[in-house]
């Protein structure tokens, strides 16, 4: 009996082999730490999603206000006219010559009327004139004239009308030159000399026709 308790002795003090004894260690090592450490990496990707969410809220407030600013006002609609009117002050043509010509368009259509002055200035159509002047061949015309000058700055001034006619969404095939008023503007006088500028304010009105 008394070699069996030696021998049990014996047993009991042989060391451990060093696997076992790294077993217990990682073994008592608590798992919570390491669920902690899990949790941590876990709420830091957490705060950092949130933080690039936030900037990118951010950018995209930035860019709405940015389209905002930069969107061009709309364009309002103009109201659709059945008359457009234009107005030339102080031109450098006479009254007289004025009138003639206002006689001359009067009733036609704007794009017949520029035709018209364009013959004019190449001198192959005559504007009928009042007054002591030499004769012009052409049906009921006993005296002509071939204003060059003032045939030009009416022709300005039907090529904006029709411009304003469009804006106006009006039908310009059937507008018909309804008024033509010219009056005299104050004379404009040389600076070193008596010499007078002929200056003449012309103010043209279309209407739509019936068709």
């Amino acid at each position: 009996m008394a070699d069996e308790q030696l021998r049990q002795n014996k047993q009991g003090k042989v060391k451990k082999p060093i696997n076992e004894v790294t077993k217990q260690k990682h073994s008592n090592t608590p798992k919570e730490k390491v669920v902690e450490k899990i949790k941590e990496i876990e709420t830091q990707k957490e705060e950092i999603k949130s933080e690039q969410t936030i900037d990118e809220k951010k950018l995209e407030i930035k860019t709405e206000d940015e389209t905002k600013e930069t969107k061009k006002p709309e364009k309002q609609k103009v109201p659709k006219k059945t008359e457009v009117s234009v107005y030339g002050r102080s031109l450098p043509i006479s009254l007289k010559d004025s009138v003639a010509i206002g006689k001359f368009i009067k009733g036609k259509k704007i794009e017949r009327a520029i035709k018209d002055l364009e013959q004019v200035i190449l001198k192959k159509k005559a504007v009928p004139m009042t007054g002591e002047m030499a004769h012009k061949k052409g049906k009921g015309m006993a005296t002509g004239k071939y204003p060059v000058k003032a045939s030009d700055n009416f022709i300005k001034l039907l090529k904006s009308l029709s411009a304003n006619g469009i804006n106006h969404s009006m039908n310009l095939e059937s507008a018909i030159i309804y008024k033509i008023i010219p009056n005299k503007a104050p004379e404009q006088v040389h600076r070193f000399g008596g010499t007078k500028f002929k200056r003449t304010h012309v103010k043209i009105i279309a209407k739509e026709g019936k068709k």
